[in-house]
């Protein structure tokens, strides 16, 4: 039994932005940085890119594969139970869930979050309930069994393609805990997350400025400091629409 795994969520068919999470920025695929950051995570015992059956989705599976991570292969539109699935096929207690459209995530906000579920008597542990850190720093933390109670209490469509929103809309029935951003990473406005065009543009030169300085893993508020020396930056993707669900596992 691995006690956190986190479980990606993964597909090449974005709506927005189609195979997105493969786009390069100095070399590397957006989703080989977050892979690259998650394997530094000294609280996560196995990393597993969820993907759906569909043959668009082989190149993600052949990736897996390449940079030494599981995968598991399940449903498209039902993504709580391909979640679940996942961790039940590799043996997760506790799933540490986080998108593949984060490739700059903070890696000790991973481990914040993971700390706090492990040291409180909660089931479901996030730092985006309620928005304080920039969109592209989420991270949730729950008990597979916590999922396993919210996919048998709910049968909503709506509610399997979101995982944890369910959760989330029932505190009453879910023991949970809202991180909040201090004061050095409080920007909730601040879009750091890949959804569109103009999101790539910023997020390559982001990771080409760090990685030209040898920085591979900055943390969210280098990240905060950086952008506010170069205000023009800032413009690149202020015209993205964020889809009011961004909190999907």
């Amino acid at each position: 039994m691995f006690k956190f795994g986190a479980i990606i969520e993964a597909r090449m068919t974005s709506k927005r932005l189609p195979g997105k999470i493969l786009y390069k920025a100095g070399g590397k695929s957006f989703l080989w940085y977050l892979i690259k950051r998650l394997k530094k995570v000294k609280e996560i015992d196995k990393i597993i890119l969820a993907t759906t059956i569909y043959k668009s989705d082989d190149i993600l599976v052949q990736f897996a594969k390449k940079n030494n991570i599981s995968y598991f292969r399940g449903s498209e539109l039902n993504v709580k139970k391909r979640v679940l699935d996942a961790a039940k096929k590799n043996k997760v207690e506790n799933i540490v869930g986080i998108t593949s459209d984060c490739p700059i995530i903070d890696i000790n906000l991973i481990s914040q979050v993971i700390n706090t579920f492990k040291y409180n008597k909660v089931e479901f542990v996030s730092n985006c309930d309620h928005r304080s850190f920039p969109d592209g720093m989420d991270v949730a933390v729950y008990s597979r069994k916590c999922l396993e109670k919210s996919y048998k209490l709910t049968r909503s469509n709506y509610y399997r393609e979101h995982v944890t929103l369910f959760i989330k809309h029932n505190k009453k029935l879910f023991n949970q805990i809202n991180i909040v951003a201090p004061e050095n990473f409080y920007w909730p406005s601040l879009g750091l997350t890949l959804d569109e065009y103009d999101d790539y543009v910023l997020l390559k030169k982001i990771i080409e400025y760090f990685k030209k300085r040898k920085n591979f893993y900055f943390k969210c508020d280098e990240v905060i400091e950086l952008l506010k020396k170069k205000k023009k930056w800032l413009k690149i993707n202020t015209n993205v629409k964020r889809k009011k669900i961004k909190f999907k596992w």
